[in-house]
């Protein structure tokens, strides 16, 4: 269990790196980025498949279309609904939306499990909720009116990564952890890379190539960095050490180290910003970390009961 709470941690750092990535790169767009990114991910992959080891032979067709899905839309989407938002709300809003996974998985299971209470979830929830209103009502106090539209798309856009997330999370676990029937952890970070290479394909009329934009030396080279940076660490190591992880934890202790994800987005973000958080941006995050770290106490509670009463 040590080992799969390192590796979570270690995919929580490296998947932090998604907040600041885009912004990084910059005059080269979030979709230029997703397209060097995933198609390194995808060439790695299918490179490594040289050696039979990294195959992955024996696979049936759910199996193959599962793990090109969540390449192609989870990987692609994800990344390109987080960097955008991003780029229009700012480095505080996205990680603390997306960070909402340890809580919304748990409450899924719930709805059919009947595990917890729901007035034992009301405090938890209501901290979340205030930490979430107490960021954007700061936030949109403190930006022009002009850029409030700016602010509630990229506020949508962190929605939508954490919808893809949860899909991710759920499928991934559900593959990963089936009983006698899980594929091997390498093969299935190389058909992830496939599908993740065939989305990064899909969206290549849509990059800067396309517009024939001109760029300094200086930009294309912190461009190739941090596109091997995400690329071989953010995608290809992330998805393996991930792999590890939801192979050797059950999916609520997984999902609980998404709160991780959260504290590195928010540091990378501060520290590419090279400033201190605001009143209402500390507040705000801190309400709904504590919220997200309540309601891991109770899921967690929760199940130790039934553990015992079992």
């Amino acid at each position: 269990m040590i080992i799969g709470i390192l590796s979570g941690l270690a995919t929580c750092a490296l998947w932090g790196l998604t907040f600041v990535a885009a912004r990084a790169v910059a005059p080269f767009t979030p979709i230029d980025l997703a397209v060097s990114r995933y198609g390194l991910f995808g060439l790695v992959s299918l490179l490594l498949m040289l050696h039979p080891r990294f195959r992955p032979v024996g696979l049936g067709l759910r199996h193959w279309c599962i793990g090109l899905a969540l390449g192609g839309l989870g990987y692609v989407g994800y990344f390109v609904s987080a960097a955008f938002a991003v780029g229009l709300s700012g480095p505080t809003i996205p990680p603390l939306v997306t960070g909402l996974m340890p809580v919304i998985l748990p409450l899924i299971a719930n709805l059919s499990e009947k595990a917890v209470a729901w007035r034992r979830l009301a405090g938890p929830l209501l901290l979340i909720a205030g930490g979430i209103a107490f960021v954007n009502l700061g936030t949109f106090a403190d930006v022009a009116l002009e850029d409030r539209g700016n602010l509630l798309a990229g506020t949508a856009l962190s929605f939508a990564a954490l919808a893809v997330w949860v899909v991710y999370g759920l499928a991934n676990s559900a593959i990963m952890r089936s009983d006698g029937n899980a594929p091997d952890g390498l093969a299935w970070t190389g058909l992830q890379g496939i599908g993740a290479l065939i989305g990064s394909i899909l969206l290549l009329p849509f990059t800067s190539l396309a517009a024939q934009t001109a760029f300094t030396l200086p930009q294309v080279e912190t461009f190739i960095l941090w596109s091997l940076l995400m690329g071989l660490a953010g995608s290809w190591l992330a998805t393996v050490l991930w792999v590890v992880a939801a192979r050797r934890l059950p999916l609520s202790l997984a999902a609980q180290l998404i709160v991780a994800e959260t504290i590195f987005g928010l540091g990378y973000g501060f520290v590419f910003e090279v400033r201190w958080p605001t009143v209402t941006e500390a507040a705000g995050a801190g309400l709904q970390i504590a919220g997200v770290c309540l309601a891991i106490a109770v899921f967690t509670s929760s199940s130790r009961s039934r553990v015992k009463g079992a």
